[in-house]
């Protein structure tokens, strides 16, 4: 069994249902078990730990909520508490399961045919298959209703010519989901590896994120059939999926943050300096208490979301809301873990760096903390501040 207990000052677990409860225990296993003892080499070495996959498929991490083509069936707060445990291994693992759950398999779900759903579905829900989204660009990232990637229409293809920049599972991916411009429209094209024009590049020297695949993608005069097309149109069919991986994220940065937490408090008590663990020390306990305290808030925060997305009645702007919030809490954490963990705190023997360089990519992917600030002030003010 697992050796972590969690974080859970306001015995949240006693609102769990049995099934949230084993969801939650089987992937806090799976990560101490399977996560925790190759993640800090995968971290070094900058690459995804391709050996988890089978497992990954194997315990419904994917396609999680769907119930149908193999699905797992289970409801929002399970899959979000299976996040949070995620992303306590490392922000990477979480990232792989989000982005293939909610901006791969999500989209085909909703906007496919019935013969793209039938034919990527189920391979991608047991991990035989892998994919990527491919929104942002070099140059357009915050604005992505500004993208220069265009398709155009040839007979029975669409042939695709542009840049997709910063994508996670890049080099792994199967199937890429890419939006481009058609007729000046954004469309979502499905793109297999291995179609002619279409290749990736893995960017490396990243100082975040390091076990997580991070390429770039490439179309030059990309032929995909016709058939390839997703039925939705506008920049609300890629808004809709990031709304998928914010929730998500939310959650995991919860994970993150009690990570770090479990670390210090175990540090601090048996770190001895003037004769005495320095757990014994005011400044210590103020910066405890502080962490405690912020975690315990995102925890209610994103139980009372899950309800609302088991509900449908989840909004994107709160969404935005807890990912904003539970980010910037995790990554005020994880630096405080840092911290008062000194010296020892700047090494991969310790978590707290991991998490803390991993956070500073998730506070800026799936809309920046700035964006997400927009997107708040507009809807407190009915004003809309982006331009």
């Amino acid at each position: 069994m697992s050796s972590f207990s969690g974080v859970d000052y306001f015995d949240l677990d006693a609102l769990l249902t049995h099934e949230q409860k084993l969801v939650r225990n089987t992937v806090r296993q799976f990560v101490d078990e399977d996560v925790l003892p190759i993640i800090k080499e995968a971290f070094e070495e900058e690459h995804f730990p391709t050996q988890l996959l089978p497992k990954i498929g194997g315990l419904g991490l994917l396609g999680a909520t769907l119930k149908e083509y193999g699905g797992a069936g289970i409801d929002s707060i399970a899959y979000g508490l299976a996040m949070q445990e995620l992303e306590r291994g490392d922000s990477g693992i979480r990232s792989f399961c989000s982005v293939q759950n909610g901006l791969v398999i999500y989209p085909i779900y909703a906007f496919g045919s019935q013969e793209q759903k039938e034919r990527w579905l189920p391979k991608l829900i047991q991990g035989e298959a892998v994919g990527c989204f491919g929104l942002t660009e070099p140059e357009h990232g915050s604005d992505p209703s500004t993208m220069e990637t265009v398709a155009q229409r040839d007979g029975n293809y669409f042939i695709l010519n542009g840049t997709k920049a910063w994508i996670t599972n890049a080099t792994l991916a199967d199937l890429a989901l890419v939006w481009a411009k058609l007729d000046g429209v954004i469309r979502g094209f499905l793109v297999d590896k291995g179609t002619e024009g279409f290749s990736v590049a893995k960017i490396e020297h990243k100082m975040s994120a390091r076990a997580s695949d991070t390429g770039e993608l490439y179309l030059n005069d990309c032929r995909i059939p016709k058939e390839n097309i997703l039925g939705v149109e506008g920049l609300k069919g890629p808004l809709i999926c990031l709304n998928q991986g914010r929730y998500a994220i939310a959650w995991g940065a919860v994970g993150a943050a009690m990570a770090c937490y479990e670390e210090v408090v175990e540090y601090a008590k048996q770190r001895v300096q003037f004769d005495k663990p320095i757990a014994s020390f005011q400044l210590v306990q103020e910066k405890l208490v502080e962490m405690l305290t912020e975690i315990t808030k995102a925890q209610l925060l994103c139980f009372r979301l899950g309800q609302l997305k088991e509900e449908g009645k989840a909004k994107p702007v709160q969404i935005s809301l807890a990912k904003r919030n539970n980010v910037a809490m995790a990554l005020k954490i994880a630096r405080l873990a840092r911290d008062l963990l000194g010296a020892n705190g700047i090494t991969l023997d310790y978590q707290s760096i991991r998490h803390m360089l991993n956070l500073e990519s998730v506070y800026t992917l799936e809309g920046t903390h700035h964006v997400q600030t927009l997107i708040l002030g507009q809807d407190i003010t009915g004003i809309q501040a982006f331009k």
